[in-house]
């Protein structure tokens, strides 16, 4: 996982993965919050953005995800959201695999799970090997602008 703010992009874009950097490089250039929701296409199913507007749910009602193929960059545009960290090696049981049909399973449980708060600008970039649970609320439920730019590992 890495953690970091759109308005240090510049200064960090040469030590990140080229696709991570122009999917950052889309974030940094655009105004997210006058797009509207759905997936954006940036190079096909090789880098894409999915724009989406919810409300935040108590870590309890939220599933902790992997994928395998697609590196997620999680950005918060508008609101704060708290999303839940650990290394894949953490992850108890699959509780339901979507890997062949949508690249997503999730799990029944995480050990020594983190959680990161992201407000309006962060964002954090999940790799494979990485469980995340995105979604939740800290102290209350708050609407949220977040694009997830899914970059094909």
């Amino acid at each position: 996982m890495f953690l970091s703010h759109i308005d240090l992009f510049e200064r960090e874009a040469d030590r990140l993965p080229p696709a991570v950097a122009r999917g950052l490089r889309f974030l940094a250039g655009t105004d997210v919050t006058a797009l509207p929701p759905g997936r954006i296409d940036l190079d096909g199913d090789r880098l894409f953005a999915l724009v989406q507007d919810y409300d935040t749910e108590p870590k309890t009602q939220r599933r902790a995800e992997s994928h395998a193929r697609y590196i997620d960059i999680q950005y918060v545009a508008t609101g704060l959201e708290l999303i839940g960290y650990a290394p894949l090696t953490h992850a108890g049981a699959v509780e339901e695999d979507l890997l062949a049909e949508r690249d997503v399973q999730f799990f029944a449980s995480v050990r020594d799970e983190a959680d990161v708060l992201l407000g309006p600008g962060s964002y954090a970039v999940f790799h494979p090997t990485d469980v995340h649970r995105p979604g939740c609320c800290d102290d209350r439920s708050r609407k949220v602008r977040k694009v997830v730019v899914k970059v094909l590992a």
